[in-house]
Parts: C-alpha cells; structure tokens; sequence
C-alpha cells in the first residue's frame, strides 16, 4: 500500500488567497509584457515587451515556485517576490493607470504577506 497525504493537510488544499496569488502572478507577467511594448521606442519595446515577461518568469520559477528549482531560504524568496510585484506595479504607475496600480499593489502586498506568513 502507499500512504496518502491526508485530505484537509495543507498542501492538498488550494484556498482562495492560493487563487489570488496566482492571478496576481500571471497579471504581473502580463502586465510587464504591455508595459515592455507600449512604453519603450520600436526596437527597444520588442526586447523588453518580451525579455521582461521571460525574466518574471525565470526568476519566479528557479527561486519562488512551489516546486522551485533552486532551493532558497525566505529571504531570498521575498526579495524575488517583491523584485516581481514591484516591477509590475511599477509599470502600473509608469502607464498612469493609478486606480490598476493601487488594487494590484494592495492585493500582492495582502496575498504575498499571507503566504508568507504560512511558509515561515
């Protein structure tokens, strides 16, 4: 017989600040593609319209997923975290598109302090 985890254990469970969390991590991918293609000149926007999206998500992937590639302490967790979030929200406030930039910031600032909490 092989074990399984228990039903109510709290990796088997995905809740709704789960959810959020992962929205805001792909409307930060998102977000930092329109910011690269519709911010920079002809070729520079080409380069950071894509570059900036795959950097997000190299850097999500190698050092904050859950099944991360490169096994980190919290430190280095948050500061990727805040490095993403901040450079989206950023573009936010770069487009002037305050009330996009202050929902989106208060959301990751809430989702990330939560799941962060939990991984301590």
């Amino acid at each position: 017989m092989t074990a399984r985890p228990a039903a109510d254990s709290p990796q088997s469970q995905i809740g709704i600040v789960d959810a959020l969390r992962f929205l805001c991590e792909v409307f930060a991918i998102i977000t930092l593609g329109i910011w690269g293609f519709t911010t920079f000149p002809f070729w520079l926007n080409i380069v950071v319209g894509i570059g900036a999206p795959v950097l997000a998500i190299v850097l999500w992937g190698l050092f904050r997923a859950p099944k991360a590639v490169f096994a980190v302490d919290q430190f280095v967790k948050a500061l990727v975290e805040i490095v993403v979030m901040g450079t989206a929200a950023y573009a936010w406030a770069d487009l002037h598109q305050w009330i996009i930039f202050g929902v989106f910031t208060l959301i990751a600032l809430a989702t990330g302090l939560i799941i962060g909490r939990r991984e301590i």
